[in-house]
């Protein structure tokens, strides 16, 4: 009876100490939240990235996976290098697009960015350095990605951007995210 008990009680132990284990090779919540904020915030300071490039990540434990799309190759490979040094990230699976050079593209980019922030009703977001309307063109085909404060301005964005000389389609991609 009495070594019966021992070795439940040592099972208990050897399973408490693994489960123990493998909660601390699991980040928490607040080493996730952090992980985040440093990725976003590196991001956004790549001294090349701008109105025309979109990069989008994903953190799941230690691994940093970045998608979108870029005009400059420099800007994929800066990205991953900036979100490399980061305390915590282990792994950058970079996914990032570099878009083709066309001087045609560079024609309907500068054509959509004074279509879409000089509009009146959006031009309050051509204010700032980072601009929340991202405009993305690959062989005529547009995509707008980033934020806008409500449906209002979305709808005049597509419907701004589609009016643009060269476009082939449209993908209104903006999400809707009211400011505080």
């Amino acid at each position: 009876m009495k070594a019966k008990s021992l070795v439940s009680l040592a099972t208990f132990l050897s399973l408490l100490c693994l489960s123990v284990a493998a909660q601390n090779n699991q980040p928490s919540a607040q080493s996730q939240e952090r992980l985040t904020r440093e990725v976003r915030h590196e991001l956004l300071m790549l001294p090349y990235f701008g109105v025309f490039d979109y990069i989008a990540y994903k953190v799941n434990g230690g691994t940093v996976t970045l998608m979108g799309q870029v005009v400059r190759p420099v800007l994929k490979s800066d990205a991953e290098g900036a979100i490399k040094h980061i305390e915590g990230v282990d792994r950058v699976d970079n996914q990032i697009e570099v878009l083709p050079p066309s001087s045609m593209d560079d024609q309907i980019r500068l054509r959509l960015f004074r279509t879409i922030y000089g509009e009146p009703g959006l031009e309050k977001y051509a204010l700032g350095v980072q601009k929340p309307i991202r405009i993305i063109v690959k062989n005529g085909h547009v995509t707008l990605e980033g934020v806008v404060d409500n449906q209002a301005d979305k709808d005049l964005a597509g419907i701004r951007a589609k009016t643009v000389p060269g476009t082939f389609s449209v993908d209104n991609n903006l999400q809707v995210v009211p400011s505080k």
